[in-house]
């Protein structure tokens, strides 16, 4: 224990007269296991375990697979279908739920909040507990009958509304002025359909009401084999409901982790891809920081030989310094995991994830990368000890002598290193670049409309109000004209849906055309406003007047993609178009009389977006608002300055209007969406991701660069006077000194840039991305030509400086 005790004492003592080696080693140790780790962590989390249900991957909804896109999709589906489906082989439970807005009515100005109405079997089916209080009980729902008015809490509601309150539970929430009984509080992780609220469903009237459905299959049963059971239920409600929206639709079954692994798997791929890289050039820098300061202590070794000093001791202190260093790195990268894993969450985009994840650092992760890099300490800081525990005497005679560092086989494996390290960052920065260029194209993509200065305010109907055409036409119209006054608004306009992802597809009939051949083109409802609000710009014909609107006249405008796809070569004007399915429903749909007969097209606008940012804009057809009402809408409001400023007064002129009716939240500004969209935030994250990657390792590497030409000069320094003192000048010298690196700073980046090129396709099919330039190879390996030269030319001044007189007296 006391010879123990004197190895660390002396190991500590040796890092701490040299802390250029040991804090570079220490931060590159740090560096690898934190990022690694964190990463890592995020992955296992969204991809592997993203829902806090047990057996979260038999829970599955429909999706709709169309135009070979995902889309999530949530058909109402009958009662008597839904009790047939709970009879099949493949179905263990099916979950029915609705959807709608209801006002907080229990504050003085009343309140939007979204509700999910859940069948009493829903928390039983889920089995998350709740955080205070209950959940609600087959009982609070009972089946056919009218449902008991209690609520349960999401707790971010909870901590907006109630400051998160634990005395909430037994208290009453009134929802459209009627009293609810607060039963408890769900967990941070459960958050089912994004809502606010849970309240029982009613299903005391089943003669004609549909429900969204998820359903828990039974054990060993494939998503494939169950959608074979359902399909010719799901038909059998198509026949008896001829108008159902199902018809049409390509539905398969997804698990609740499968759109996170659609949404962000890819991206989290290439995030770990590049972490994994960092963690081997960190690995990498202590191997080539280790046997640099191997070779420079050979003298020692020598001396502690003749000394006495027996191989196995000298091997036993070699390995105490390396478990310290090792130890020392790996704390303080797990100090560091946990303070960057809120960075990593926080830098997650929120619409690729389930809202709520618990993302924890993950223990076996962790324990790997320590354990990788105290064993990368461990072996190349052994690896001089072994070389040079048993050196010849003649070391001793010529103790005052400084020689070229290390032997043949020690620089062939510096030279190995070096490469390796110049690879891996090479093809870490052309990943890099790939993702920055790509999102660099999507910042400078045309839009077709401009988001600046604009806000949407979304406004839902709540079910029972304004039940005539003529009333919601004209609360929709009294909305704008309110917003319209509001100083410090150029301009209102009402639509459905706004750009950039306003995807809402219809089957299409063009007349003159078999209704065999029916298309699919993007429907919306707006206003003549929406196009100049949005600075949209009309093409071709005119716009609706504000009597056409006001009546809901069978009149349509198409947008440029429309024409060049079924026109190409003739005008438009004057044809006719027909969407089947644009059918009144009086229960939540008004449509004027006609709404799924034949409408003229009077004009043509430009293409704004409306399928995302990285796809091309989809046909679209716009109608007047009027013409088909659903029980939403939106005021889109452009401003003089920010429109943010303008959302009270706007919420108070709503109220005016109406008080029980209230803008849903959230309200978000044009801008804001952009970076919301999917394709914006997958390319914002893995291009500030990979930068900050690609700056470590660049970091790492000149570091490392450094380090090994500066011990090759300290160890040469006097060979550099002698050669001085024969008439060689300092050109001469810098040249020499610098060549100590350059075949094997040249043949990494070679390798580099050819695997570089060669993973390039799989690389940006990971990354969404078509960005396919070779030149930003060229400039990342010239980029780490400079890097590496400025990591060189330092040391390689200090070695043209060395004196001549004094090597000689050393000799």
């Amino acid at each position: 224990m006391s010879i123990l005790l004197k190895d660390i004492r002396f190991a500590l003592r040796q890092l701490w007269k040299h802390p250029e080696f040991s804090l570079t080693a220490i931060f590159s140790l740090a560096l690898g296991i934190s990022a690694t780790v964190a990463v890592f962590s995020v992955i296992y989390s969204v991809l592997l375990h993203p829902a806090p249900y047990p057996a979260a991957d038999r829970i599955v909804r429909f999706v709709n697979i169309n135009d070979k896109a995902e889309t999530e999709y949530a058909p109402a589906i009958y009662r008597e279908q839904i009790r047939q489906m709970r009879e099949t082989r493949s179905i263990e439970e099916v979950v029915e739920m609705d959807e709608r807005y209801l006002a907080d009515t229990t504050v003085d100005v009343p309140q939007d909040v979204d509700v999910v109405f859940l069948s009493g079997n829903a928390f039983p089916f889920f089995g998350v507990p709740a955080l205070l209080g209950r959940t609600f009980l087959p009982s609070d729902a009972p089946e056919g009958q009218a449902s008991q008015p209690v609520v349960v809490l999401t707790y971010q509601y909870w901590q907006r509304r109630f400051n998160g309150n634990p005395a909430i539970v037994g208290q009453s929430l009134k929802l459209d002025n009627r009293s609810y009984t607060i039963l408890g509080v769900m967990p941070r992780s459960f958050n089912w359909w994004d809502s606010d609220l849970y309240v029982p469903l009613d299903t005391s009237d089943t003669s004609t009401h549909a429900f969204m459905t998820v359903m828990r299959l039974k054990p060993g049963v494939s998503k494939a084999r169950a959608m074979a059971e359902i399909h010719p239920i799901l038909q059998e409600m198509i026949h008896e409901h001829p108008h159902s929206i199902l018809e049409g639709m390509n539905l398969q079954l997804f698990s609740t982790s499968d759109r996170y692994k659609r949404s962000l798997g890819k991206t989290l791929y290439v995030l770990f891809f590049g972490v994994l890289l960092l963690l081997v050039i960190g690995c990498v820098n202590v191997s080539i920081l280790l046997l640099a300061r191997g070779a420079a202590r050979e003298q020692e070794f020598a001396v502690r030989a003749a000394m006495g000093a027996s191989a196995p001791r000298m091997i036993r202190q070699l390995l105490t310094e390396s478990l310290i260093l090792g130890f020392i790195g790996a704390t303080l990268g797990i100090i560091v995991t946990y303070r960057v894993m809120p960075f990593a969450v926080s830098m997650l985009p929120w619409q690729l994830f389930t809202h709520g994840l618990e993302i924890a650092v993950h223990i076996q992760v962790l324990a790997f990368a320590v354990a990788l890099a105290i064993f990368t300490s461990v072996l190349f800081g052994l690896f001089p000890a072994l070389q040079f525990s048993k050196p010849e005497i003649n070391e001793i005679m010529q103790a005052n002598s400084r020689k070229a560092a290390g032997n043949v086989s020690g620089r062939k494996l510096h030279s190995i290193l070096i490469a390796g390290q110049m690879a891996l960052a090479m093809v870490l920065l052309s990943a890099a670049s790939t993702a920055i260029e790509s999102f660099r194209l999507l910042q400078h993509i045309d839009l077709g409309y401009d988001p600046a200065h604009v806000a949407d305010f979304p406004i839902s109907v709540h079910s029972g109000s304004y039940a005539t055409w003529a009333a919601r036409s004209n609360y929709f119209r009294q909305l704008r004209e309110r917003v319209t006054r509001i100083p410090g608004v150029l301009s209102a306009s009402l639509g459905v849906i706004g750009p950039p992802s306003s995807d809402w597809d219809f089957p299409t009939e063009i007349l003159g055309r078999s209704a065999l051949h029916s298309e699919m083109s993007n429907v919306n409802f707006v206003d003549a406003e929406f196009f100049s609000s949005l600075h949209i710009p009309l093409k071709q014909g005119r716009l609706w007047n504000e009597t056409e609107t006001s009546r809901g006249a069978r009149l349509a405008v198409v947008n440029e993609a429309f024409v060049k796809r079924y026109f190409p070569n003739r005008d438009v004007l004057g044809h006719s178009v027909r969407v089947p399915d644009l059918l009144n429903h009086p229960s939540t749909t008004f449509a004027v009389d006609g709404s799924d007969q034949w409408t003229a097209i009077i004009g043509v606008v430009g293409d704004a977006r409306n399928a995302g940012l990285d796809s091309s804009v989809k046909p679209e057809i716009y109608f007047p608002y009027s013409f088909y009402m659903s029980d939403f809408m939106q005021i889109f409001v452009r401003s003089q300055g920010d429109p943010m400023a303008l959302e009270t007064a706007v919420r108070r002129q709503v109220a005016s209007v109406n008080p029980g009716q209230q803008v849903s939240d959230p309200v978000v500004t044009m801008t804001k969406h952009l970076e919301q969209d999917s394709e914006w935030a997958r390319g914002h994250l893995i291009a500030v991701l990979s930068t900050v990657f690609t700056i470590l390792a660049l970091l790492l590497t000149s570091v490392g660069l450094y380090s090994v030409v500066s011990y090759s000069v300290t160890r040469r320094i006097n060979e550099f006077g002698i050669r001085m003192a024969l008439g060689a000048q300092r050109h001469h010298i810098l040249r020499n000194s610098l060549a100590t690196v350059t075949v094997s700073v040249g043949s990494g980046l070679a390798i580099g840039l050819l695997l570089s090129l060669g993973i390039h396709n799989l690389l940006a099919h990971w990354m969404e991305s078509t960005v396919s330039n070779p030149l930003m190879a060229l400039a990342s390996c010239l980029l780490l030509v400079v890097v590496a030269f400025l990591a060189c030319i330092v040391p390689a001044i200090r070695a043209s400086m060395s004196r001549p007189m004094k090597a000689l007296r050393e000799e």
